[in-house]
């Protein structure tokens, strides 16, 4: 069986970060450099060769002008697979370069006498390319990469034939980064809410343990926001459940704009209640943090245009929030696990919201210390008309 090296998982990741036109409708069951690397050895069994290799480019900083491109091996195998796999290779150049420019297969039977063929990589790995084929890869209509042999074994140049063969292994290679992206794409909608786009409440238990994890482990502290919108039922009752749901949709769009910290995890616990956790942030800035959602909530028109969900303008205005605000250092016991960690962050903010809203809404309340009862929070929003 032929020895075929790839880039390791997670050097492979870059190249996942493509646009999937269609939803996923099956999971994955293999990664991309098991795909990459099963690909590769078929190709040789139906076009025996003695090195061949897979190269895409790099969504991340690919250019609509593909000359400006590079492709990068991504798999190989054969004498010099171990040397090549991860260099890169301008997209305009060799044959390789021109299939993926063209969009076309190209095959050269003697790489001596062909003008497109570079040298440059068998003068750097001390190769000798004497015969190549080379196969665009598409996702879609778009080409992203080559698929290319190099040497057929025996005496016998490459033929339209191996051509023919070939695209379709090229085909496969595009199924597999597909399946990848599916994957991806499914994993993603599995732990996100469908109405706001944000973490949904079950990917927030997980995400939360192992942030109190990384932070403990760090010396770091973390904060913990529960955030409950006042009189919801309101909207509901006075303007229909689809109002509501617009809403409630603009809601989880102002905290994605309005939560700066890249670390943080915020999510849609259920109803008209959000959670936002913040590794690294302490007493102070997780107040000024929830002061800033609190009148953030409080100065917008919600629905001021036509929405996906509530399609006639409402111009909603004086929606308020209450926030309960508990931090791992003040709030927690130190020797506490990492399960009830992650609970009694989550109780404590919940008491403390509700003590906001005992106290008249529309304000930001602490939790007590680890040492106070969990039923003491305290208010830090002056009460109305102070």
């Amino acid at each position: 069986m032929v020895d075929v090296h790839s880039l390791d998982p997670l050097a492979l990741e870059k190249f996942l970060e493509r646009h999937r036109a269609n939803p996923p409708h099956f999971p994955l069951e293999m990664s991309l450099a098991d795909n990459l690397v099963e690909v590769l050895r078929k190709a040789n069994e139906f076009v025996p060769s003695e090195a061949g290799s897979i190269l895409l480019d790099d969504p991340r900083s690919k250019r609509t002008d593909r000359r400006h491109n590079t492709l990068t091996f991504l798999a190989a195998f054969g004498e010099k697979a171990n040397v090549i796999v991860g260099q890169t290779i301008p997209a305009d150049h060799g044959i390789a370069g021109h299939a993926y420019q063209s969009g076309r297969a190209y095959f050269a039977a003697r790489t001596g006498h062909d003008q497109i063929f570079d040298p440059r990589i068998d003068r750097e790995t001390s190769y000798n390319t004497r015969s190549l084929i080379a196969i665009p890869i598409r996702i879609g209509t778009e080409v992203c990469g080559v698929l290319e042999l190099l040497n057929r074994h025996g005496d016998s140049a490459y033929t339209e034939h191996d051509r023919d063969l070939l695209e379709i292994f090229a085909g496969y290679i595009s199924i597999a980064i597909q399946n990848v992206l599916d994957g991806k794409l499914a994993y993603e909608y599995a732990k996100r809410d469908n109405l706001t786009g944000l973490f949904n409440d079950r990917f927030l238990h997980s995400a939360l343990e192992h942030a109190v994890a990384v932070c403990r482990g760090r010396g770091r502290d973390l904060a913990l926001l529960f955030l409950d919108l006042d009189y919801f039922k309101h909207v509901n009752d006075s303007h229909g459940h689809l109002a509501g749901s617009q809403v409630l949709r603009e809601v989880g769009h102002l905290l994605r704009a309005h939560v700066a910290e890249p670390e943080a995890i915020v999510a849609r616990y259920g109803g008209d209640e959000f959670v936002i956790a913040v590794p690294g942030a302490g007493r102070e800035r997780a107040v000024a943090l929830a002061e800033a959602l609190r009148l953030e909530i409080r100065r917008t028109v919600f629905i001021r245009r036509a929405g996906e969900i509530q399609t006639t303008p409402l111009h909603l205005s004086g929606l308020t929030c209450s926030v309960g605000v508990a931090t791992l250092r003040h709030s927690i016991p130190p020797d506490a696990d990492l399960a009830a960690t992650k609970s009694l962050l989550l109780r404590h903010s919940d008491l403390a919201m509700y003590r906001a809203k005992e106290d008249g809404r529309d304000r930001v309340a602490e939790a007590g210390s680890a040492t106070e009862a969990p039923s003491e929070p305290r208010s830090l929003t002056p009460p109305k008309g102070a």
